[in-house]
């Protein structure tokens, strides 16, 4: 027999509009009122609401990885669909209500099949760690037939017919804005979310039937939902990278590394640069002095700063800081990404939609959809040790040919649009691959499941006998 949808009732998580300011509560709680600030409305820029234009070519990785919902306008079927997913109904204050949306009574999401009703995500650095703003859009568009979408995930009704459950907490965001402690305060925003939101969930059947393995949490910013994960760390959870959980909590066998959202432009194909037009044979711009792994920025940067077609300097989005990345990256042939403070950083997809040729040196580093990419087809690795070498970085990029390095350049191009994010979500970009990659961690965690009962019923019997 279906169970009913799960969606929070008012009983559970009570939402009240008082003069403009958002109260909820939930049972046993005291009565807490959260204000959430307004922001002004010109940080708000939408990176776009249009797809991503296309020459019309797919490439192979494509073609592998996007066989399933290809049709296009019409409301995604949830018997054919890849993944069908059931999302809890939290109230505003968890999600667009971060962005300063306001609906009408009871009204727990923006109607989004217009766009000029979707509220726009913060510009600058907050933008690289947006992943549950796409998801979440992605999930809310999938039921309806205005805009036409790939029929990847669908959201359903009903939670057990759902392969996976999501939580829109837009928890990158949540940090970002609202982590630090403001006036009379006695605990951030922040924090009072992510102890509402646990409280929330352990009161869940669906959380109690699987003890969370079921659900799908992200928390892409490192230091995002840093009060709750050891508390939801059984969930499926969405991350930039490892750097700051431990094994036990984070692992590439349960969860899941999207790319960042990249800041630069991106290349057309038919504009990219060739070998000849790229002037500079490496690129980095950035902050040097990091903490932990990060250290080796400084060491490169002494060994490189002086070297001929080298741009190694200190840079920040501030000013014009990311008109001249988006220039220089389009015109160098190699771009470095060194670990900083984590393994990874946005500096990697900035690259590849600039057609620069990733030079990572970053030995922790876990890459997004590493099962369907071989990222050596367009990138080059490099040990830490091997790279603060005297000469060792140069003469290993002066040693790549231009055949060679032209190979990985339209390797790249084929491969961009996979790290792009957009609104409808089209087939093979960031949103439709991170579906897919829940897919098939999904199946996983089903297979191994399946193995471990293998002899669960016949130790039954022998215990009852």
């Amino acid at each position: 027999m279906a169970e009913k949808s799960m969606a929070p009732s008012r009983s559970v998580l009570e939402l009240i509009i008082v003069n403009n300011t958002s109260l909820y509560f939930m049972p046993n709680f005291k009565r807490e009122q959260i204000i959430l600030p307004t922001y002004p409305s010109e940080d708000l820029n939408f990176p776009s609401l249009k797809p991503i234009e296309s020459d019309g070519q797919v490439s192979t990785s494509t073609k592998k990885t996007s066989s399933v919902g290809q049709k296009m306008n019409v409301a995604s079927d949830p018997t054919r669909a890849l993944l069908r997913v059931f999302m809890y109904d939290l109230p505003p204050e968890f999600h667009f209500g971060l962005l300063g949306w306001k609906g009408s009574v009871n009204q727990t999401w923006p109607e989004v099949d217009n766009p000029k009703n979707i509220p726009r995500y913060p510009g600058g650095l907050n933008l690289q760690h947006s992943v549950e703003y796409w998801l979440t859009l992605d999930l809310l568009l999938s039921n309806t037939a205005k805009v036409g979408k790939p029929c990847t995930a669908i959201r359903v009704q009903n939670s057990s017919q759902a392969d996976v459950i999501f939580l829109p907490f837009f928890s990158s965001l949540s940090y970002n804005r609202y982590s630090k402690i403001n006036g009379e305060e006695k605990i951030s925003i922040n924090k009072m979310l992510q102890d509402r939101l646990v409280h929330f969930l352990m009161g869940q059947k669906e959380w109690q039937r699987s003890g969370g393995k079921n659900h799908l949490i992200v928390a892409h910013h490192p230091n995002s939902l840093l009060d709750a994960r050891r508390k939801l760390g059984s969930a499926m959870l969405v991350l930039a990278d490892f750097g700051r959980y431990p094994v036990e909590l984070a692992n590439i066998k349960k969860d899941i590394i999207a790319p960042y959202r990249h800041l630069v432009g991106t290349i057309p194909r038919a504009k990219s640069a060739s070998y000849e037009e790229r002037s500079t044979l490496v690129y980095f711009q950035g902050a040097i002095y990091r903490k932990d792994g990060g250290a080796i920025r400084q060491e490169l940067y002494y060994l490189l700063k002086d070297e001929k077609d080298v741009h190694f300097t200190f840079g920040s989005i501030g000013g014009n800081g990311i008109n001249q990345a988006s220039h220089g990256m389009a015109m160098s042939k190699f771009c470095l990404n060194i670990a900083g403070d984590t393994p990874s950083s946005n500096r990697l997809f900035d690259a590849i939609v600039s057609h620069c040729v990733p030079v990572i040196i970053s030995d922790e580093i876990e890459l997004p959809f590493e099962d369907v990419l071989d990222y050596s087809e367009f990138s080059l690795f490099v040990r830490a040790t091997d790279a603060i070498k005297k000469g060792y970085l140069l003469n290993l990029l002066h040693s790549i040919k231009r055949e060679e390095w032209t190979k990985m350049w339209e390797r790249l191009k084929e491969i961009t649009h996979h790290f792009e994010y957009q609104y409808p979500s089209q087939p093979g970009d960031a949103v439709n691959m991170i579906w897919q990659e829940v897919a098939r961690k999904v199946s996983s965690v089903q297979f191994n499941s399946h193995r471990k009962n293998r002899y669960q019923r016949s130790q039954l019997h022998l215990n009852t006998n």
